[in-house]
């Protein structure tokens, strides 16, 4: 955009606001964008956690039969590092993001609820940190995983099967600090879904009808709706479980009349949905990064936007391909054996999509493009390897195994966690008002690249070879010692990748290069105002007549509209 020109269109005469900047503010704030800083700032804690589970994890199945942890310390770690990942990171860092751009994408002042966006927030802090009392509490690994009063962190799993998470399989009080923690963020997460969903339909500016919205924006909305009928059945499961747990309600526990698939039932209704609401604001990301670099239009928007949609309701068709093992019988297994196959077909609609808006243009290789080109490779390795869980009798082969473990992280390392390290380096110019270093940028991608498929990629053959997920050691079987060894050696790579990307804020928070308002050249509305944004958000905004109004006020001699209209 052209700082020469006005931006024609004025806002409402703009309040009187005090720009207090002390810390204190910051525990007080219902600025949407401070809030999405926090949830950012919050879940890279619990990343950097999480990730060093990971690696206790990756050392300890290095060579056979180690001993570096306990067995109870390893169950602790892998259901803490599943539980934070899942809940304490990619949800809420994609609902940061999230909080911070709809509004500025849509041209609103806040969200529509500012108070329960705080609520949210706050709520998804003290739920992790209730979670990881439980160390404190009961000792944790360091104890061998037994202890006092509090009784150790949760052994069970991160989705906890009954009869497992039941007494007496697990006596000590962890599972009960990780059902009412994950209570606890489950209902902050529902109030966050609720909020972006009414911020979207009711505080878009003039002009922007719900055909003009960025499909991050689109995807946003999908997801909250998701996330409305998905959180609901595990926040009902977790109540029970605590009612089992506490006052012997015998739910889940069929020693006692209870069932364990009924736990099932009410935890895939939530699990695989949950898939989604890790995925749909990230493709939402990929969605805006790939035009802007490849400086073309997004190829079939109605297609993309169309096929989110589909997607959100498919994704409550899909669960009990989870269940395949239990017996549910073959009308149930030929009906979410279907719909496991259906959803991959919107699904590679984006991918088509993403590849055709690429096709003939003047593609940038920044560092964020080339996050979102890794993305479109490695999800769609996970995609492929996904679909093979729809065949029901190769299901009933892999399932348990670490096969499954390469799948899942296909689709959520390297497709939401590359999604998100390209969307970083899109936005954090503009919420820093710094570029981060192209050079450092580089070296963090291929670190990322090449520990990501190192780790994983031999977990495929693992799986195909029989080891089961969730084992403590092994006998050192043939091939077995050195594909683990190999996939603990890419965690590690990983681990450097993760300190290089942390230099790179610290260096450009410091001293990196002035972004200006919009050093990219793109084209939706966060991109029409100062970096970072004042918090009013903005003094003006530009007629919204296409799906690229900064182009639009660019181009005033040229109007090339018809690609992009309603």
């Amino acid at each position: 955009m052209n700082s020469s020109q006005t931006i024609p269109e004025k806002s409402p005469a703009l309040p009187k606001i005090s720009e207090n900047e002390g810390l204190l503010t910051w525990f007080s704030t219902v600025d949407h964008k401070k809030i999405g800083i926090l949830y950012m700032l919050a879940t890279l804690l619990f990343f950097l956690i999480g990730g060093l589970e990971a690696l206790l994890i990756r050392t300890q199945l290095a060579k056979p039969g180690n001993d570096f942890l306990s067995p109870q310390a390893y169950n602790e770690l892998f259901t803490m590092h599943g539980t934070t990942m899942i809940f304490l990171v990619v949800v809420p860092l994609l609902i940061g993001f999230a909080t911070y751009f709809v509004p500025l994408m849509i041209g609103a002042r806040d969200m529509a609820y500012p108070r329960l966006n705080a609520l949210s927030f706050w709520l998804l802090l003290f739920g992790g940190l209730l979670l990881y009392f439980s160390f404190l509490a009961g000792g944790g690994p360091a104890a061998g995983g037994s202890g006092g009063a509090g009784g150790g962190a949760p052994a069970a799993g991160w989705f906890a099967y009954t009869p497992l998470s039941e007494q007496p399989f697990s006596p000590s009080k962890g599972v009960d600090y990780w059902a009412l923690g994950l209570l606890t963020v489950g209902i902050g997460t529902l109030a966050a879904g609720i909020n972006l969903i009414v911020t979207i339909l009711k505080l878009r500016a003039p002009g922007m009808s719900l055909r003009r919205v960025p499909l991050f924006v689109w995807m946003v909305l999908v997801n909250g709706f998701v996330i409305l009928f998905a959180l609901p059945p595990l926040n009902t499961a977790l109540v029970m479980l605590l009612l089992d747990r506490q006052l012997a309600a015998n739910f889940f526990s069929p020693a006692t009349g209870g069932s364990a698939l009924l736990w099932q039932q009410y935890f895939w209704a939530f699990g695989h949905p949950e898939v989604y609401i890790m995925i749909l604001p990230a493709w939402g990301m990929i969605s805006e990064v790939i035009p802007v670099f490849s400086r073309k239009p997004i190829f079939g928007y109605n297609f993309v936007a169309g096929s989110s949609v589909a997607i959100g309701f498919l994704s409550f068709a899909v669960y009990a391909h989870h269940m395949f093992a239990v017996g549910l019988g073959h009308t149930f297994d030929y009906a979410f054996s279907a719909a496991s196959f259906a959803i991959a077909v919107p699904t590679g609609i984006k991918i088509f999509n993403w590849i055709a808006t690429m096709w003939g243009g003047k593609i940038h290789f920044t560092t964020s493009m080339k996050f979102a080109i890794a993305f479109l490779i490695l999800f769609t390795i996970g995609g492929i390897s996904g679909v093979t869980f729809a065949a029901v009798p190769i299901d009933w082969q892999m399932t348990d195994t670490y096969y499954v473990v390469a799948h899942f992280h296909y689709v959520l390392f390297g497709g939401t966690l590359f999604a998100i390290f390209a969307g970083s380096y899109y936005w954090f110019p503009k919420i820093t008002g710094r570029m981060l270093s192209e050079r450092w940028g580089t070296l963090h991608f291929w670190l990322t690249f090449i520990g990501f498929n190192t780790t994983f990629f031999v977990q495929h053959f693992l799986g195909l070879m029989g080891m089961t997920r969730r084992t403590y050691t092994y006998p050192d079987l043939p091939g077995w010692a050195v594909l683990n060894l190999v996939s603990t050696i890419g965690a590690f790579i990983l681990g450097l990748a993760v300190l290089a990307f942390l230099w790179n804020i610290f260096i450009s928070l410091r001293s990196g290069k002035p972004a200006g308002e919009n050093p990219w050249q793109a084209w939706t509305l966060e991109w029409a105002t100062a970096s970072p944004p004042p918090e009013y958000n903005f003094e003006r905004l530009p007629p919204i007549r296409s799906r690229r109004p900064l182009w639009d006020l660019a181009h005033p001699e040229n109007p090339d509209w018809k690609h992009v209209q309603d």
